[in-house]
């Protein structure tokens, strides 16, 4: 029986290493660079031409679901989404990166865990807008499960300590930026000179814009516990919806806009160049 079961994980290893399982793994890529770039969009459209409101992922998700063609691409985004979530889950049951390399740490398995549930989240909000689900504003949904959290035993230290985590992945996105770690499982070789400073680049603007949102939503999450106010607690869109608050909130909305067009390109390049 033993020997079946390992016979077995050997065969799930080598069909996730397979063509197969790195073809979804860069679909998801594409997948999510795509969402990261509508929300660019529609937030430079608030920024620049005056557009009425700042949407998270489902809502631009919900944006793109007017057209039949958009439907189309929904479709085809929830596949991705649905692949990302499989490669990062699948990363965490195997301990390491389908590339190969070294088992990793608990910590790090944890984190490919975390994001194979949040691009699984991902994943059912576009199909509950495929299926014409109602759309709920991502600040009041956030609002929403961070009161019902909060109503646990231990709810503000479970959401303090979400929003802690959310700090340090923002965190970890503005050392990815300045460190430049983000070219390491990359195929540099196959880049040219000028392609390598263009991605460079990108990724560099992408990670600070990408950090800086998350930084925004874990500090409104960790206020939220602290202060027992579910109404403290802000999506991807209340983040936004905070930069353009600010003085000159306009410019600063279009570069955070930029950027997060930026880590959408990133994300592209990583799909066709990285090491999966």
């Amino acid at each position: 029986m033993s020997l079946d079961s390992t016979a077995i994980g050997r065969d799930a290893e080598t069909a996730a290493r397979g063509p197969v399982g790195r073809g979804l793994a860069r679909w998801g890529l594409v997948a999510k660079g795509t969402l990261y770039v509508l929300v660019g969009v529609i937030a430079a459209d608030v920024a620049v031409a005056g557009g009425t409101r700042l949407r998270d992922r489902g809502g631009a998700l919900a944006t793109m679901a007017d057209s039949t063609w958009g439907k189309v691409l929904v479709v085809s985004l929830a596949a991705g989404l649905a692949a990302y979530a499989a490669w990062r889950f699948t990363q965490g049951v195997l301990g390491r990166p389908l590339e190969g390399g070294e088992k990793e740490g608990l910590l790090k398995r944890i984190g490919y865990f975390a994001r194979a549930a949040w691009y699984a989240f991902l994943f059912w909000t576009a199909i509950a807008v495929l299926a014409g689900a109602d759309e709920q504003g991502g600040s009041r949904e956030e609002d929403r499960v961070t009161a019902r959290v909060l109503d646990y035993p231990l709810g503000r230290w479970i959401v303090g300590a979400v929003g802690l985590a959310v700090l340090g992945a923002g965190a970890f996105n503005v050392w990815r930026a300045v460190s430049r770690r983000f070219r390491k499982k990359l195929k540099l070789r196959e880049l040219s000179a000028l392609e390598n400073r263009a991605f460079t680049a990108v990724g560099v603007v992408g990670h600070l814009a990408r950090g800086a949102v998350f930084g925004l939503i874990g500090f409104f999450l960790a206020r939220a516990a602290w202060q027992y106010d579910p109404k403290e607690a802000i999506g991807l869109d209340g983040a936004l919806a905070k930069v353009l608050q600010q003085d000159s909130g306009d410019t600063l909305l279009g570069i955070v806009a930029a950027g997060l067009v930026a880590y959408g390109l990133y994300c592209y390049v990583e799909a066709r160049y990285r090491e999966v």
